[in-house]
């Protein structure tokens, strides 16, 4: 029955021409940054390798945002369109149900890292960054994706306006991204490191960074990973096993 759901989900998103229209939207910026650092001239190999970064947190942060908007509009949307309860009258599951829609969701962050690995190849092959950023890119990024998405759906669950699930799930992401824009004196000591490490987008994206520009091996850092593995499994979780609980045609609690 969640393949149902997921089939008709995926439908709906890029048959429809959603998910087609924003990774065009993508690979035009993804595009504009790789021009720059392909025709830069005098750029060194640090530089270089901070390029592939850059692209690669550029994918990452697109792909968590349209899958984590995909989810918040997952049963909110559905309950303002007044489609929810024909789907609540079918025999199925309601976990069945959620299961579905999260990973047709989860489906916008595989494309948008389908568009970025060709241009992650070309920035990175001449300094040897290549396939290592693509390899940690896929692992980091979608430990990330799904946290954030899974958030979404029960977000979505709760709101009782699909206006409100968007506005929530937009807040607590960019609530997320804000520490990266630190500066470096704030994000040192251990006030600082503990911030990093316990918000799973910027222990994600500082992962990233100590692998492709830094040139650690990929398992000096991998504590770093911890929050967003904590986060994907026990939000999937609660998305999947606790969330269809709260499914209800007049929404939930938040609002």
């Amino acid at each position: 029955m969640w393949r149902a759901v997921a089939d008709r989900e995926l439908r709906d998103l890029w048959l429809a021409g959603r998910g087609l229209a924003l990774l065009f939207s993508f690979s035009v910026l993804v595009s504009a940054i790789t021009y720059v650092g392909a025709t830069s001239e005098g750029i060194n190999f640090l530089e270089k390798r901070e390029t592939v970064n850059l692209t690669l947190q550029v994918a990452i942060a697109f792909g968590a945002l349209v899958a984590l908007l995909a989810a918040a509009d997952a049963i909110s949307g559905e309950r303002e369109r007044g489609t929810l309860e024909s789907l609540l009258l079918t025999p199925m599951p309601r976990a069945s149900l959620i299961s579905g829609k999260l990973l047709a969701a989860l489906s916008l962050w595989v494309g948008a890292m389908a568009v970025a690995v060709p241009y992650v190849w070309f920035l990175g092959r001449d300094v040897g960054a290549a396939g290592e950023a693509i390899l940690i890119g896929l692992v980091a990024g979608t430990l990330l994706a799904i946290a954030l998405t899974a958030f979404g759906i029960v977000v979505s669950t709760l709101a009782r306006s699909n206006r409100i699930s968007l506005s929530v799930s937009l807040f607590v992401l960019l609530a997320l991204f804000a520490p990266t824009q630190l500066p470096t004196g704030a994000q040192q000591g251990w006030a600082g490191d503990m911030l990093l490490r316990v918000n799973p987008v910027t222990a994600t994206l500082h992962y990233i960074g100590r692998v492709v520009v830094d040139q650690h091996a990929w398992t000096r850092d991998l504590s770093w990973l911890l929050s967003p593995l904590v986060g994907a499994v026990v939000l999937t979780a609660l998305a999947v096993a606790v969330a269809p609980r709260f499914i209800t045609l007049r929404g939930g609690a938040l609002g």
